[in-house]
């Protein structure tokens, strides 16, 4: 009986035999790619160098990465980067030698730069490259990929360029077109009868068979060296190949500055290309097993076994879409699998070293066109359909004519560049006010007596709120000063709500500074609501703003905690500009509350009679939500918070009550517990009526019971008035 383990085992190993006949065809591919810019004699040099890029990775990655059923190899960023880079150099006078010293040095940078990333904790930070600047780069990739095999996949001699190789039909080798139609309709076709075995194994045996097929009837085919149509003879897995890698590592340290130079870019780009490569399949992979990958880990595991491919003279690689998928589906469990692969990798080139130099050039060149078509993104077409998405295309095609007429290196910068053009764009194109509101229809949530009230809704006008979104930078400094220039003009007070801000630069803080002083000119406020402590970025923007200058003891600028703390401080000031304010040390007698204004003295006296009176200490709890009470009571001195628990750490404030209002009339109504706290806000003291009592009062003074009840009703009826038009308010 098989065990869970066994079964593990088992689909791990099948796994990854799967993934090698997947991964090792691309990495000879790769290999060939890379390396036949250098001569028809290196063609093979490449092969051998994909193999043991396969086998490194495999070897490596898997055990220090971690990211279970992940298969690492080499990939068509590499071989795009390294190929035009070598051909790039080659064309710019460098040497052959200079140049296979570069190549393996690029692939060392690579590994180092992925274990730095990784170190620091960069790598999910990779995952947000500008999807137009992927897109547009891997479809120039698979442009150049595609241009550099059809000369191959014609069969016209070596280092014959794209055009120049279509521009001369009289130069095709009919036996390379052969093999190469061959391996491409294998490949697109064999999906579509079985997905047991990897369609560009298939496509690699039909090219194979197409070859020796012909050879039947041509003998020349049966030999291997000088062969134009095959690999040839790796000629590299002996001693030859290990003085050659010794003799590399030799001549690394012979290098100019120069030379060292000019392979930074190239390998800075290669390892974010590489980054993403890896990283984007982990997030598929983890989608599809309900898994969760470490990204800096993973970085550190892909940066070493870069590395270990760079010293052995192995193509860099990275995460593989298709022969992870294929690893999946073939059972692996764990990343076991990735090893096996790799394992497999080098035993495919002990056993069958001799066999790959028979694998025709053309059907390489046919898997390496299909990858290359694949690798362009035809969705992107999609984004002419809408003009929303017309300039994300232009930087995808931009991205695409650079790489093709400058270089893979200026295609990634010009990428950038515009994405960060297109990110500029959106957020100036974005509202950065979010709503604007005057203090005579939105009021805090301090419960004013009518006479207040008043007074606010006739003098409110001075304040203007003004809810800010976004960010605040100075491509959208001008917009804000334009929708607040005639408030500027007009207003005491101005009060800006921060909490939905995300970003505030200099320019911002400079605009905001002008905003303080043009205020300040007229004895207005500039008053902050809300400032978020933690920016996405991490920046505190309160401190800041204490650090330009913004928020000083002397100037003109308040900063409170919430909107409505900032508003109930404007309400305030206005109402003691209207001489409204009270002396708080002054107890209100029961005639001296509004509610009992204009009543006889001896209802009065039988009203206080039924009555108790309390006071509270600021903080103490005066009811709490699901209490059994129905008291209403009346402020004679201090203020009272009505606030909402949520859970045992947040609370939503409902409403403050000042000196001579009520509260608590709700269950005083309906006999029904509390629905919210109550809490002194200051030192306060109460008239506290209780339903028991007033029911008995009720009883010999009727009308006195009713009169209670009208007023109780009127205030609560304009309450629900200024609600309302503060409702109305926010939603125009």
């Amino acid at each position: 009986m098989k065990t869970p383990d066994t079964d593990k085992l088992a689909g791990d190993f099948w796994g990854g035999l799967a993934a090698m006949l997947v991964a090792l065809p691309s990495a000879i591919a790769f290999g060939v790619i890379i390396y036949s810019p250098l001569g028809g004699s290196y063609a093979a040099y490449g092969a051998l160098a994909g193999i043991l890029g396969a086998t490194a990775l495999g070897f490596i990655a898997p055990v220090f990465g971690g990211t279970n059923r992940l298969i690492t190899a080499p990939c068509a960023p590499a071989a795009a980067v390294l190929a035009a880079l070598a051909i790039e150099l080659l064309q710019n006078g460098v040497t052959l030698e200079s140049v296979l010293l570069m190549l393996t040095l690029i692939g060392l940078i690579c590994g180092v730069l992925q274990i730095v990333l990784g170190l620091i904790g960069l790598g999910r930070l990779i995952k947000y490259m500008p999807y137009p600047v992927v897109s547009g780069y891997l479809s120039g990739v698979g442009i150049i990929i595609i241009a550099s095999q059809v000369p191959k996949f014609l069969g016209v001699p070596k280092n014959t360029h794209f055009w120049e190789a279509l521009a001369s039909p009289s130069g095709w080798q009919w036996q390379a077109i052969a093999v190469g139609a061959v391996t491409v309709a294998v490949m697109v076709g064999a999906p579509r009868v079985t997905h047991a075995v990897p369609a560009a194994i298939l496509g690699l045996i039909g090219g194979i068979l197409t070859y020796f097929g012909m050879a039947l009837a041509d003998s020349s085919l049966l030999v291997v060296a000088g062969n134009p149509l095959v690999i040839g003879p790796l000629g590299g897995s002996g001693e030859g190949f290990l003085d050659a890698i010794g003799g590399r590592w030799k001549a690394i340290g012979n290098l100019s500055s120069a030379e060292f130079m000019a392979v930074i870019v190239p390998a800075m780009t290669l390892t974010v290309l590489l980054s993403i490569d890896t990283l984007k399949t982990c997030v598929v992979l983890d989608a599809l097993t309900r898994s969760r990958h470490d990204s800096n880990r993973e970085l550190i595991g892909q940066g070493l076994g870069n590395l270990a491919a760079g010293v052995i003279g192995g193509v860099p690689g990275a995460g593989t879409m298709g022969a992870t998928l294929v690893n999946i589906s073939s059972g692996a469990r764990t990343r076991l699998s990735g090893f096996v692969e790799g394992a497999l990798s080098l035993v495919a080139f002990l056993v069958l070293g001799a066999l790959i130099a028979w694998v025709p050039v053309a059907a390489l060149a046919g898997i390496l066109i299909v990858i290359g078509v694949r690798m362009i993104d035809r969705h992107s077409l999609n984004f002419l359909k809408s003009r929303s998405t017309i300039l994300d295309f232009a930087v995808i095609a931009a991205v695409i004519i650079t790489a093709l007429t400058v270089s893979l290196i200026a295609a990634s910068g010009v990428g950038i560049a515009l994405a960060v053009f297109l990110f500029i764009r959106e957020n100036v194109g974005g509202a950065v006010v979010r709503r604007k509101s005057y203090g005579n229809h939105a009021f805090s949530k301090q419960i004013r007596l009518p006479s207040e009230m008043e007074i606010l809704q006739e003098r409110g006008e001075r304040t203007v709120i003004v809810e800010l979104q976004g960010s605040l930078f100075f491509g959208t400094t001008d917009q804000l000063y334009s929708a607040l220039e005639a408030d500027l003009k007009t207003r005491t007070y101005v009060i800006l709500d921060m909490r939905r801000v995300q970003s505030v630069d200099v320019t911002a803080a400079h605009m905001l500074e002008q905003i303080k002083d043009m205020l300040a000119e007229r004895k207005g406020f500039l008053i902050f609501s809300q400032i978020p402590q933690n920016l996405p970025s991490g920046k505190d923007m309160e401190q800041y703003f204490d650090e330009v200058g913004l928020v000083k003891a002397e100037s003109p600028v308040r900063v409170f905690g919430d909107l409505d703390a900032a508003m109930e401080w404007v309400e305030d000031r206005i109402l003691e500009e209207a001489n409204l304010e009270h002396e708080e040390e002054k107890l209100l007698e029961l005639q001296e509350i509004d509610l009992f204004s204009g009543r006889k003295e001896e209802t009065l006296a039988s009203l206080e009679a039924c009555m108790e009176k309390r006071s509270f200490s600021a903080g103490e709890k005066i009811f709490a939500r699901g209490d059994a009470s129905d008291e209403l009571f009346l402020i004679r001195r201090g203020s009272v918070r009505i606030v909402l628990p949520l859970n045992e750490k947040q609370i939503y404030h409902l409403g403050t009550f000042a000196r001579g209002n009520f509260f608590g009339e709700m269950a005083f109504l309906d006999g029904e517990p509390r629905s919210a706290d109550a809490i002194a806000f200051t030192n306060a003291d109460l008239f506290v009526l209780s339903r028991q009592s007033f029911d008995k009062l009720a009883e010999d003074h009727k009308k006195v019971a009713i009169k209670l009840l009208e007023g109780l009703a009127r205030t609560l009826a304009i309450r629900l008035r200024y609600t309302d038009m503060e409702m109305r308010a926010l939603q125009s």
